[in-house]
């Protein structure tokens, strides 16, 4: 078995206490990152080009607010002023490579944040007055994928044979269209339960010209593993997998302390032809982590699944999982986002 080392990332940058105006600040500014991906700016930013509002504001836009929102990022030190242009600084381009976290915490869970205080004082219940905004969530797990991810899963990838492969919770399908994109002579078949991910994943697959390499399935992950599928077409590309992968799914599986046991058990089952799982998630930090400064992501991930109800597992109780259903460890890599670790499993 081999493991990579910690990334830097994991280490805490935020210092604790954060005061009262670098917390307003913080806010504020990871709203205007936000709002900065939304109008179509992050991408130019990233490149290291030059922006205006007249010409960065789409059409039927607001060029007086996208100006507002570029000036608001020069005062965060995301872009400096030249002449009526703004040219992004070095901390432009970190932001714009880390846009994914945004889009899943200011986009995703921002009426779940915004609503911690009802939520915790029960006059409002997750699911029923409060929701997340699932293609928000899909896409920046989609974007924190390409930016941070990618190169690794290749990697890792490049030492398994597999033909078909599939991606639980898959949210876009842009994961398994770029594997099967590297690899000739291989399908894929990306599976969500998200009605907005999956539409998302249908149409961008017709984009990129791979619908017959490609399938995107709506479905519950938790139903697949538990019950056969009605689609006939689609029952038979699972029963061809050879392989299937996983990110940042597996804590939603593992939520009912009555199955958890079960769940490893049940997706080799679901997957009969499957030999290797490529499983990455985030996990809960070991007791006495979160004292002094903070990295990025871990309290969000934290506090969001607390709202939601779903717990969280130490790596520890994930390898005693994986053992426990005949999953051998053959790697285990540190991914770019604290705490998340990525394991190649192989079925005994």
């Amino acid at each position: 078995m081999t493991t990579a080392a910690i990334p830097d990332a994991w280490r805490g940058i935020t210092p604790s206490p954060i005061t009262s105006t670098d917390a307003y600040n913080g806010f504020i500014a990871a709203n205007v990152i936000f709002a900065l991906d939304r109008i179509g700016l992050l991408e130019q930013i990233g490149r290291g080009e030059a922006l205006s509002a007249a010409e960065a504001t789409p059409r039927d836009g607001d060029a007086a607010r996208t100006g507002a929102v570029l000036r608001a990022a020069a005062d965060y030190g995301y872009l400096k002023a030249d002449g009526d242009a703004f040219l992004p600084t070095e901390a432009g381009l970190e932001i714009a490579a880390a846009r994914g976290y945004f889009t899943w915490a200011v986009g995703g869970y921002h009426d779940v944040f915004g609503r911690a205080g009802h939520l915790s004082a029960g006059t409002h219940r997750y699911n029923e007055d409060v929701f997340r905004d699932e293609a928000m969530v899909a896409l920046g797990s989609a974007q924190c994928d390409q930016s941070m991810f990618a190169a690794q899963l290749t990697d890792v990838l490049n030492g398994i044979d597999f033909r078909t492969i599939a991606d639980l919770g898959s949210g876009t399908s842009a994961r398994v269209r770029r594997v099967v994109s590297q690899r000739e002579g291989t399908r894929g078949l990306g599976i969500d339960i998200s009605r907005p991910a999956t539409d998302i994943a249908r149409r961008d697959i017709v984009e990129a010209g791979m619908q017959d390499r490609v399938t995107a399935v709506r479905a519950d992950v938790l139903g697949l593993l538990g019950t056969q599928i009605d689609n006939d077409a689609e029952a038979a590309e699972v029963a061809e997998v050879d392989t299937v992968m996983s990110f940042f799914l597996l804590h939603d599986l593992l939520a009912d302390p009555t199955t958890r046991s079960s769940i490893f058990t049940r997706m080799r089952e679901a997957f009969p032809k499957a030999r290797t799982f490529v499983l990455g998630d985030t996990m809960l930090r070991d007791p006495g982590t979160s004292d002094g400064a903070q990295p990025v992501f871990s309290v969000g991930f934290e506090l969001a699944h607390a709202m939601m109800g779903v717990p969280l597992h130490t790596k520890a109780t994930y390898e005693t999982l994986f053992t426990d259903a005949g999953l051998r460890i053959e790697r285990v890599e540190a991914l770019a986002t604290p705490h998340s670790w990525l394991y190649v499993l192989q079925a005994d």
